[in-house]
């Protein structure tokens, strides 16, 4: 083989070289668009976060965007939703040089309801680029402010409230025993402490002319005939009964016995059926004799449990005083003790109030809550219906002992509730001058006694107008609102409904028999004194008070 000349090398070199040379150059991988972000909210105006509430009906959403916005991309990406995630169709524009985008519903929004807009991140930039992270905003909107009802004097609206709420005893009474079903969902169960609420609730209604007395009679006798028959144990009622048989339908497992402070109610409201019932005829002559007998039936001092130095809640034939529930102040359970002492056949002693209800002076307070110093009980008051049950009965004007001055103690009570609820330190959305009330009611999916201390932004129609003799400016704020701008959602066939909470628009659909009783019953005694007057003439009941160290210009 010849050799190759070193001068052929170098032009294979140089040929190769440019061969090499003319070949596409490699491309770079494609580059994704980068992402573009949020950048500022303002709902008609004002930016308080992503949530809003007490908007108009037609709320201006501005979202703006660091990058501008491709307004095709805005279907299917932004969608305005109701609670139930039903589609609210809207008006969509960009302006700011197109990174804001202007969300504006169609067509009105319904008053006191959640709507919830979203931006998902399909949501793209004018280069294409996606958002990258999703935003929610929720819209809550504000009162209708419009009247629901056309303007009637106050003192109609005041019998109207009573009539309408009197016909959750009267229409909606149990068919055999004539007492007051727990609550309009309860078939059979009836109350024994709601149905003495109910037979107050009667009384007034006789004398602000709903019913005849002798319609309010005959339901009376119902009533008085079916209790001589129901089940006690030791004289006391238990809290729920069949209102067919009158057996006894357990509260809990072992409260299946005698409820002390429901009987309680129960008898307060019979013994003022008897003030009432005061004709010499032989129909009302019989019943006075027989709630006389169902009231001397009641063993309150067997309830001492072996004469200890306070009285108990529950007794059970079955778990005997398992439940270990001692009656102590200050709550509701005031009347307990009044009903116990006034006892002429099984009565109590003035130590076993001291001890066991006063607990030797512990029930005092003394400190002061939103500006009102609070003689009784706990922080804050507690739940209102404390200034209520018992003192749908018991008059509290004047009305004083070595504890406290309860006209004081009432009123005190409440205008703590209603400063609470002006103050709103929780934030809830609705409260106010007009809006105020907490106490025991329905919650959504559950129940609870709301007070200042355990406010789930839950307000109870009962907590203020149960309150009217306290604070009869504030309570008829309250009203007012609760019918004229409420009442589409609040009112109903017996009244007011349970709750409702503006917060979370939620609005009961339930009506109690504990809450429905006072409001007809302390507005009575606001107007009239009625039930109070009736309550407080009873012989053993001034002399009952009397042993207990009370002073009254009613006693």
């Amino acid at each position: 083989m010849s050799k190759i000349s070193p001068y052929f090398l170098i032009l294979l070199l140089f040929v190769f070289a440019c061969k090499k040379g003319d070949t596409p150059t490699p491309v770079d991988p494609p580059v994704t668009p980068t992402s573009f972000s949020f950048s500022d909210l303002k709902v008609n105006g004002t930016y308080t976060g992503f949530t809003y509430y007490g908007l108009n009906n037609v709320p201006v959403v501005k979202i703006t965007f660091s990058s501008p916005i491709n307004l095709s991309s805005v279907a299917g990406n932004i969608t305005l939703t109701d609670a139930a995630g039903t589609i609210t169709a809207f008006t969509s524009t960009l302006e700011n040089n197109d990174n804001t985008l202007v969300i504006t519903p169609s067509a009105a929004l319904q008053a006191i309801t959640k709507y919830t807009l979203t931006a998902n991140t399909g949501l793209l930039s004018k280069t294409g680029s996606k958002l990258q992270s999703g935003i929610t905003v929720n819209l809550i909107t504000a009162v209708d402010d419009t009247d629901k009802f056309a303007r009637i004097s106050d003192d109609e609206l005041l019998t109207l409230v009573q009539k309408q709420t009197f016909k959750y005893f009267w229409d909606f009474g149990h068919p055999t025993s004539g007492l007051a079903r727990e609550r309009n969902t309860s078939g059979n169960t009836v109350t024994s402490g709601g149905s003495g609420f109910g037979i107050m609730a009667l009384v007034t209604g006789i004398s602000r002319n709903f019913i005849t007395r002798a319609e309010g009679l005959s339901r009376m006798q119902k009533i008085v005939a079916f209790l001589k028959t129901a089940e006690r144990f030791h004289g006391a009622y238990p809290h729920w009964l069949d209102g067919n048989t009158g057996k006894v339908i357990p509260f809990s497992t072992k409260d299946n016995g005698g409820d002390l402070v429901e009987t309680s109610y129960l008898m307060a409201g019979l013994i003022t059926a008897r003030q009432y019932f005061n004709g010499t005829d032989a129909n009302e002559t019989a019943l006075r004799t027989d709630i006389n007998a169902i009231y001397n039936g009641v063993e309150w001092s067997w309830y001492r449990k072996d004469n200890s130095s306070t009285l108990y809640w529950h007794w059970s034939p079955n778990y005997n005083w398992d439940m270990n529930l001692p009656v102590k102040g200050w709550n509701e359970c005031l009347v307990t003790y009044v009903m116990a002492a006034a006892s002429p056949a099984y009565s109590i002693p003035k130590t076993v109030y001291d001890a066991g209800w006063a607990q030797n002076g512990a029930m005092k307070n003394g400190n002061t809550y939103y500006g009102v110093q609070l003689p009784l009980g706990p922080a804050n008051g507690g739940p209102l219906f404390f200034a209520h049950y018992s003192f749908m009965g018991i008059n509290p004007k004047g009305l004083t002992d070595a504890y406290a001055n309860y006209e004081t103690q009432t009123k005190a009570h409440t205008q703590i509730n209603y400063n609470y609820c002006v103050a709103n330190p929780m934030g809830f959305y609705g409260y106010g001058t007009n809006c105020w009330g907490l106490t025991a009611s329905d919650i959504n999916g559950g129940y609870t006694a709301s007070a200042p201390g355990n406010d789930v932004g839950v307000i109870a129609p009962t907590a203020a107008l149960s309150s009217f003799p306290y604070t009869p400016t504030e309570s008829m704020q309250a009203l007012k609102y609760f019918y004229y701008k409420l009442g589409n959602k609040t009112w109903g066939d017996y009244g007011f409904y349970d709750a409702f909470s503006l917060q979370n628009q939620w609005f009961a659909s339930s009506t109690l028999a504990i809450d429905q009783g006072p409001i007809i019953v302390m507005i009575e005694n606001y107007r009239s004194n009625l039930i109070w007057n009736l309550f407080m003439s009873a012989p053993e009941v001034k002399a009952g008070m009397r042993n207990l160290g009370f002073s009254s210009p009613n006693l």
